[in-house]
């Protein structure tokens, strides 16, 4: 039987690599909770799909880099971080942050039952709420999104792990009904080129099937979400950023002196994370 099952096993496996960089001692950042919640099942999952271990690196930068713009928005004022399909991220516990930053975080119900109870004598460094939500009820995400959306003044949006499960109409409309909360000012996530689809179907397809299968690589790149009320502020690269920080295997390394292409990636293999701003 294949390690993945549904969608929040992908949970379980992403801990595991933030587990193990922070369990480094030049960890980029500490998760002390991490292998707790992988549990077992995560470290299953990791050591079946042996090229996404070989790649750990990834996910270590796209966790660096979106802590990074979380930094930012909160010294630049930000008063609400909404966190979609928020798995086992723990950001609210380890990071540093205001009190009175108010943090939402919205999964399925049974991931965050599991995380209200494999946190529940934790104690989180900001205003915490945890929504029980299938994200895919379009009409239930938008009175969702009105409900919060009217509550505060600035928000970042993050959707980590997320937008590459969903088709293009799904992420165009996700992205038009995150546009329509006026508060909702800026959003980031990871997004990879078509080329990079192509080779991690290749690699890793046999393990990702149905709801876990990988979908969305725009050939826009970032513009794809500009019609949708979207336009693109910065997008970091996940293996530059790996890179400059010496967490790319030696036998990658010289592709670190390669430029990236400007714009869409097409066929470059390239993965980042975007920071889009509401237009």
């Amino acid at each position: 039987m294949d390690p993945i099952q549904n969608i929040s096993d992908t949970a379980l496996w992403v801990a595991i690599f933030r587990a193990e960089e922070s369990e480094r001692p030049d960890a980029l950042f500490n998760d002390p909770f991490a292998r707790r919640l992988a549990g077992e099942k995560g470290e299953q999952i990791a050591q079946a799909i042996s090229f996404m271990r070989k790649n750990s690196w990834s996910l270590v930068a796209r966790t660096y880099l979106i802590d990074d713009f979380v930094k930012q928005h909160v010294a630049d004022g930000y008063d609400m971080v909404i966190n979609l399909a928020a798995g086992l991220d723990t950001r609210p516990y380890r990071m540093q942050l205001p009190a009175t930053l108010k943090w939402i975080e919205v999964d399925l119900p049974g991931m965050i039952d599991y995380k209200q109870n494999m946190l529940a004598n934790e104690k989180p460094v900001c205003e915490l709420q945890r929504i029980s939500l299938d994200l895919s009820d379009r009409q239930a995400r938008q009175e969702l999104f009105n409900n919060i959306g009217a509550a505060h003044e600035k928000a970042l949006v993050i959707t980590e792990g997320l937008l590459i499960y969903l088709t293009e109409q799904q992420n165009a409309e996700l992205a038009i009904d995150l546009a329509a909360q006026e508060s909702f000012r800026r959003w980031t996530f990871d997004l990879i080129s078509p080329g990079l689809l192509t080779m991690l179907e290749k690699e890793m397809g046999a393990h990702l099937q149905g709801s876990t299968a990988f979908k969305f690589a725009p050939q826009a790149g970032e513009a794809f979400f500009t019609p949708y009320g979207w336009k693109p502020v910065e997008s970091r690269s996940q293996f530059k950023t790996a890179a400059a920080l010496n967490r790319v295997p030696e036998e990658q390394m010289h592709f670190a002196a390669f430029p990236e292409p400007e714009g869409p990636k097409g066929e470059f293999p390239w993965s980042g994370v975007c920071l889009l701003e509401r237009i």
